[in-house]
């Protein structure tokens, strides 16, 4: 069976090396002179992984996902945190204890956090919503306050939306973390590669049933030639939108280069309510690099503009939704062709999430 993949980012790679594995012949291909994706990383002179595309942490609490990469890598076992410059001060987000102690004086931190600890379990997150439906006015308070200067502003500047536009839902999934873990993410396997994201993809699409094709635009011509395609681009481009562009957010980043061991204290810091841009990645913190320079980059959310920029975030709500059924319903009509990824299923992944979805897709296919 001859099959083409569309596509080299880690929905791809990780759907090509399963077949692969399993004595198929795969084609992989790519628009970008490059592999990787949105996750293509390089190593400057003084050894800093640069991401190109935006800070990519992986993490993940599936065991099968953290085994499939682990033949290709070895992991950095580097584990996330964020701060946010939050009136005046960088405290760790999701908010927690710390972050209660450092903005607050010491009277009103010790009752907010007698309050958390009165109504909810250690170690967990918990919603801002349910801090709104409680008895308690600290807890109200603590609720609007978190809301206001750790969500509103950012959300905005992200999303390009006016605050009274923002779905109350939403924004009510909120954290706090009831707790003083600092890392922004509490998933058991957290790392960075080894070796950078690029040579983790190099070593899965290194094997002999695989061809790679950089720099070569997908054409409906090139179906007949192969007996199922998995299309992981834009599903609204595969139909040449018949039906309209489905909306995505999308980044500009500006990288700078300092003659200096560090710019700030953490990998990344947000800022929901200062300047335009929402953060700033310092690269050289993911693998500890050491050297007396570093890159950053600045992130500016913008409006996604066909052949202007990179699709980022897709847009979900009720009526992009509608509008990504009628692209389904077409999907549907394509024998051939199964549609994946984030671009692919119009839905944002995790890059954990992504590779899982590619490995149960295989197994569905193929019954392993």
């Amino acid at each position: 069976m001859q099959t083409l993949i569309i596509g080299a980012g880690i929905s791809g790679i990780s759907l090509t090396r399963k077949f692969a594995d399993n004595s198929h012949s795969i084609t992989i291909i790519d628009s970008k002179n490059h592999i990787g994706g949105n996750c293509f990383d390089y190593f400057t002179d003084d050894g800093i992984d640069v991401h190109q595309y935006g800070t990519h942490i992986f993490h993940t609490d599936k065991k099968e996902v953290w085994d499939f990469l682990s033949r290709f890598t070895q992991w950095y076992p580097y584990q996330h945190e964020v701060k946010a410059l939050i009136d005046g001060q960088f405290v760790p987000v999701p908010f927690n204890f710390n972050s209660i102690e450092k903005l607050f004086p010491t009277s009103m931190a010790k009752r907010f956090i007698e309050a958390l600890l009165e109504e909810f379990p250690i170690n967990q997150k918990v919603p801002i919503l349910k801090l709104r439906e409680s008895s308690n006015s600290d807890l109200q308070f603590l609720a609007d306050y978190v809301y206001e200067k750790i969500f509103l502003h950012y959300t905005v500047k992200q999303w390009g939306v006016k605050p009274e536009d923002l779905d109350p839902l939403v924004t009510g999934r909120v954290p706090v973390f009831v707790g003083r873990d600092n890392r922004y993410f509490q998933s058991k396997y957290q790392g960075i590669p080894l070796e950078g994201y690029t040579k983790m993809f190099e070593r899965m699409l290194d094997h002999p049933n695989i061809e790679v094709k950089l720099e070569t635009p997908f054409s409906h011509d090139m179906l007949k030639d192969y007996d199922r395609c998995f299309f992981t681009g834009a599903i609204d481009e595969y139909f040449n939108y018949r039906y309209g562009q489905l909306p995505y957010r999308s980044l500009k980043f500006d990288f700078l280069t300092f003659d200096r061991p560090y710019f700030q204290s953490n990998s990344v810091v947000n800022y929901p309510c200062n300047y335009d841009f929402t953060r700033i990645g310092e690269y050289k913190y993911f693998l500890d690099t050491q050297c007396d320079s570093t890159v950053v980059s600045y992130e500016y959310p913008e409006a996604f503009e066909l052949g202007k920029n990179e699709r980022y975030y897709p847009i979900v709500n009720e009526e992009n939704n509608a509008l990504y059924q009628k692209y389904l319903a077409l999907a549907e009509q394509e024998p051939k062709v199964t549609f994946l990824g984030r671009l692919g299923d119009y839905k944002y992944y995790d890059m954990d999430t992504a590779v899982e979805r590619a490995l149960n897709l295989f197994n569905k296919e193929f019954g392993q």
